[in-house]
C-alpha cells in the first residue's frame, strides 16, 4: 500500500510543477508581449510632399449680365425662357407700350404748339424791327419782342427734348439682349408688373459663354500669401464626386470679407467646360498646390504629435541643447525659430545618460536656419524606451513633413503612438489579471 501512495504523491507533485511552469511561461510571454507592443513605430522614408491650400467657392460663368428694365409697366410678352440661347440685340420681352405711346403723342403736340408760338413771336419781332427802322416804335417795344422770340425758341427746344425722352422710354418697353449667351434665370412672367423706381429690376440673367467657367474661392488670410496668379488649382463638385477638375488662378482680389472675425479673400480660378458638365452656382471644394518637394526625407505627422507619458518621475525638461542623442554637447535647440515658433525641449527620459552614446556633432540640428522650424520626435533605444531626437522640418502636406536635417536617418523607426497594451499613467506596466 505504501508504493501506490508514493506514486500518487509523485503524480500530484509533478502535476503541480507543470502548472507552475506553465504559469511562469505564460507570464513571461505576456510581459514580453507588453514590452514589445508598448509603442507603435514607423520607419523614416523618402518621398514627395505637396503643400496645398484648401478653400470652398462657387462656380459661375466668366461673364454674367443681369438684364433689367428702366421703365415700369406690365409685361405683355416674353420671347425667352430658361436655357434659351440668345443673340445680342434679340428681343427678350415687351412691356405694355400704351401709356408710353400716349406720352409720346402728348409731347409731339407740345412740340407743335411751341413751334406755333415761336413763329408768332418771330413775326412780331420782325414787325417791331421794321417799325424801329422807320422810327414808329420805341426801343423798349423792340427789346420785348426780341425777348419773346428767344423765349419761344427755348420752349421749342424744351418740348423737343421732352419728346425725345418720351420716345426713349417707349423704346425701353422692348427688352433686348445685350450679349450672346444663354438665359440662366427669368424673374417675371407675362402679366406681372415691373416697378422701376430707384433701381432697375432684374428680368433675365444671361451667361455669355458656359464653355468657360470660373470658381470664386474664399481663401483664409493665413494662406493668401502663398496664392499667386498662374498656380494650378484642383477642385471637385458634389455632382461628380469621382471627377477632379483643373483650373488656373487668374486673379487674387483685394476686397476682403469678414465673417465672424474670419477674414477671407476671393481667388478667381478659370476652368474649361467644353462638355457643359459644370453649371453656375455649383459648390466647389478647391485645393491649390502652393509648393512641392520631391524625393525628400519625411516623417509622419503623427510622430511630431507624439509625446510619451512615462519618461521619468520628473516632468522637468532637459537643459537646452542637452538632447540625449547629442550627449548634451550641442548648441541650444530650444531657441525661437522663424515665424515666432520655437521647438519645445522634450522631457528627459529616466536613465538617459546610461543609454547608447551620442551621435557625431555634424548631425546635431543646432540652430534653425531662417524659415526652418525645430521639432522633436522620439525613437526607441536598446531598452525599448522612447528617446527624443531633434530635427529641422520643412513642408507638410498634412500626412508627412519634410526633414531638412537633424538626428534622423532614412529607415530609422520613429514612434507614432502607443500600442494597444499601452503603459499606464504611473509609468508602470498594466497589471496581470488572474495571477
Amino acid at each position: 500500500m505504501a508504493i501506490p501512495t508514493l506514486v500518487r504523491r509523485l503524480f500530484w507533485l509533478l502535476l503541480l510543477a507543470l502548472i507552475v511552469a506553465a504559469a511562469v511561461v505564460f507570464v513571461l510571454k505576456r510581459r514580453g508581449a507588453v514590452e514589445e507592443s508598448a509603442y507603435r513605430t514607423t520607419p523614416v522614408d523618402r518621398g514627395d510632399i505637396t503643400m496645398t491650400v484648401t478653400a470652398t467657392g462657387s462656380l459661375s460663368a466668366v461673364t454674367t449680365v443681369q438684364v433689367g428694365s428702366q421703365v415700369s409697366g406690365i409685361i405683355r410678352a416674353l420671347y425667352a425662357d430658361f436655357n434659351t440661347s440668345v443673340r445680342a440685340g434679340q428681343v427678350l420681352a415687351e412691356l405694355d407700350p400704351t401709356p408710353f405711346q400716349a406720352q409720346v403723342e402728348q409731347r409731339r403736340a407740345d412740340v407743335v404748339q411751341a413751334e406755333v408760338q415761336l413763329r408768332n413771336a418771330e413775326i412780331a419781332f420782325h414787325r417791331q424791327e421794321r417799325l424801329l427802322a422807320t422810327g414808329l416804335t420805341s426801343q423798349a417795344e423792340y427789346d420785348a419782342a426780341e425777348a419773346a422770340a428767344d423765349g419761344a425758341r427755348a420752349l421749342v427746344g424744351q418740348a423737343r427734348a421732352a419728346l425725345t425722352q418720351s420716345e426713349t422710354n417707349l423704346s425701353y418697353t422692348v427688352i433686348r439682349s445685350p450679349i450672346d449667351g444663354v438665359v440662366v434665370s427669368r424673374q417675371y412672367d407675362v402679366g406681372q408688373t415691373v416697378a422701376a423706381s430707384f433701381q432697375a429690376p432684374t428680368l433675365f440673367t444671361i451667361a455669355q459663354d458656359l464653355t468657360r467657367m470660373q470658381a470664386e474661392a474664399d481663401v483664409d488670410q493665413a494662406d493668401i500669401g502663398r496664392i499667386h496668379t498662374g498656380q494650378v488649382a484642383r477642385f471637385t463638385v458634389d455632382a461628380y464626386p469621382e471627377d477632379e477638375f483643373r483650373g488656373t488662378i487668374t486673379q487674387v482680389r483685394l476686397n476682403a470679407t469678414t465673417n465672424v472675425n474670419v477674414v477671407t479673400y476671393p481667388v478667381i480660378i478659370e476652368v474649361a467646360n467644353p462638355d457643359g458638365r459644370l453649371r453656375p452656382e455649383m459648390t466647389a471644394d478647391v485645393s491649390i498646390e502652393v509648393a512641392t518637394v520631391r524625393d525628400v526625407l519625411r516623417v509622419p505627422n503623427a510622430a511630431l504629435r507624439f509625446r510619451p507619458t512615462d519618461l521619468g518621475e520628473s516632468s522637468e525638461p532637459a537643459a537646452a541643447g542637452a538632447s540625449p542623442r547629442a550627449g548634451g554637447t550641442g548648441a541650444s535647440q530650444g531657441s525661437a525659430t522663424a515665424g515666432g515658433r520655437g521647438g519645445s525641449q522634450a522631457p528627459r527620459p529616466t536613465g538617459a545618460g546610461d543609454r547608447p552614446g551620442p551621435r557625431a556633432a555634424a548631425e546635431n540640428p543646432g540652430e534653425a536656419e531662417p524659415g526652418e522650424i525645430l521639432r522633436t520626435v522620439y525613437v526607441l533605444d536598446a531598452a525599448g524606451a522612447p528617446v527624443p531626437a531633434r530635427i529641422r522640418v520643412g513642408l507638410s502636406d498634412g500626412r508627412f513633413t519634410e526633414v531638412l536635417g537633424g538626428e534622423l536617418k532614412e529607415g530609422e523607426a520613429v514612434v507614432v503612438g502607443f500600442a494597444t497594451a499601452r503603459v499606464n499613467s504611473t509609468g508602470g506596466r498594466p497589471p496581470m489579471r488572474g495571477f
